[in-house]
């Protein structure tokens, strides 16, 4: 008995029905659609068994196949090697087509091409399409041709390029839902995956938090960020939609949006900044990579109220202040000289958000070994940074509430670690 023929929706980094590019195309297809997620276990058996990112994706999961189950569809989650996966749905299924949404991070852009050699393989069509992003990664250049090094001018091209095309246009695709393969595959549970539920929640994001975000965005205290970082990772929410409202809202939101995707492309453009300095110059600093006191960091005990507030507020919650970010990094890597890459892979493990491009390219930042990185002179006094972003010391107390008896002395003089950074930089960086 012949099978019937069907294309497949790939979801990935974008889980959501409306305004979802690839998902649109794959409608649009002379096929039933059925919709695709793969729990990737190169991915996951590096995380913590609770890790509240796997859960929040298996409660966005329960809520698309919830909707699909509407229209008598479902979707279609499988738990394994993603090349193993896609080889056991080639024999199940009558495959005519995979349609798909790009990834630009390198591990993505080598797995999606086993699948697409696979699917050829099979006689089917790959179709990927750009929906994480406005401009992609060589769609922004120099006259050159060249990619941009330096935020500022990519920007402005960024900026242009928008004012002669906008966004891609809106898809919704609920007049279309009928084009969904009638099924009901089981949806697995937490436990069938090998994870347990986390106690950490992705909070709600509310983009009404930001209506003075240029104003506030520095005061941790005042709590008025929109909390949207986990949702455009995750594609939760659409990245068009967003840039959109803040064209027309928010020109400092609008930037920070830009900056995203000047990360993306330079992680697409030189993929060795994922473990290497983006300047070679400064690789034979000799970093001091002491054990102890990178402890002493990750629990938030190195006795300086802003630096340790935001790491127990990673801790405790996934989330830190962007603010209060900067601080932290610029502290493990100038005031303990600490390479990037230890705190780079904290975060990693840590962050809701986490997002290998930003995060690599804001540590490389505040190490100064990136690509318009902050200065290597340039070191943050946490001291300072807390009278002038937490005076009251009310972010401080929410997160050390140990604070007013008595806080433990800071393990390392400010203006004695000043002086060996900027030493041990100098020294360091080949002329």
């Amino acid at each position: 008995m012949s099978k019937q023929k069907v294309v497949f929706f790939w979801f990935r980094r974008e889980l959501r029905l409306e305004d979802n590019v690839g998902l649109f195309h794959a409608l649009e297809s002379d096929y039933a659609v059925i919709p695709l997620f793969i729990f990737d276990t190169a991915i996951l058996d590096s995380l913590a068994k609770n890790d509240a990112r796997v859960t929040f994706i298996h409660q966005t999961l329960n809520k698309i196949n919830t909707d699909l189950n509407v229209v008598k569809s479902s979707l279609l989650v499988k738990n394994g090697e993603t090349l193993a996966v896609w080889k056991s749905l080639f024999e199940e299924f009558d495959i005519q087509g995979v349609f798909y949404n790009k990834d630009y991070e390198p591990y993505a852009i080598k797995r999606d091409q086993k699948i697409t050699d696979l699917a050829k393989k099979n006689n089917a069509e790959v179709y990927a399409f750009k929906d994480q992003v406005i401009f992609e990664e060589l769609e922004i250049t120099k006259a050159d041709g060249l990619p941009y090094t330096i935020y500022t001018p990519f920007k402005n091209k960024w900026l242009d390029k928008f004012k002669e095309n906008g966004a891609f246009p809106g898809y919704s695709e609920k007049k279309q839902f009928s084009k969904f393969y009638p099924s009901n595959f089981k949806f697995p549970t937490l436990e069938d995956i090998g994870f347990e539920e986390s106690k950490i929640v992705v909070k709600s994001h509310n983009l009404t938090k930001i209506s003075n975000y240029g104003e506030t965005r520095d005061f941790p205290a005042l709590d008025s960020t929109s909390y949207l970082s986990p949702h455009l990772r995750f594609g939760t929410v659409s990245t068009r939609k967003l840039v959109i409202w803040a064209n027309k809202k928010n020109a400092v939101f609008l930037s920070e949006l830009i900056w995203r995707e000047f990360f993306m492309q330079i992680l697409f453009n030189f993929p060795k900044v994922m473990t290497d300095n983006f300047k070679s110059a400064y690789d034979g600093i000799k970093w001091r990579n002491n054990e102890a006191e990178f402890k002493k960091w990750c629990k938030g005990e190195t006795g300086y109220p802003m630096v340790d507030a935001g790491m127990r507020q990673l801790n405790e919650t996934g989330y830190m202040h962007n603010r209060v970010r900067m601080v932290v990094a610029s502290f493990l890597c100038k005031h303990l000289l600490i390479q990037w890459q230890w705190g780079e892979a904290y975060f990693a493990e840590k962050l809701l958000d986490y997002d290998l491009s930003a995060n690599v390219g804001n540590w490389q930042w505040a190490a100064g070994t990136g690509c318009d990185a902050a200065p290597y002179f340039r070191v943050f006094n946490p001291e300072i940074q807390l009278k002038k972003f937490d005076g009251k010391g009310v972010y401080i107390r929410q997160w050390i509430p140990e604070f007013d008896l008595g806080y433990s002395e800071p393990m390392v003089e400010h203006a004695m670690a000043r002086e060996r950074a900027i030493a041990t930089y100098k020294e360091g960086i080949v002329k």
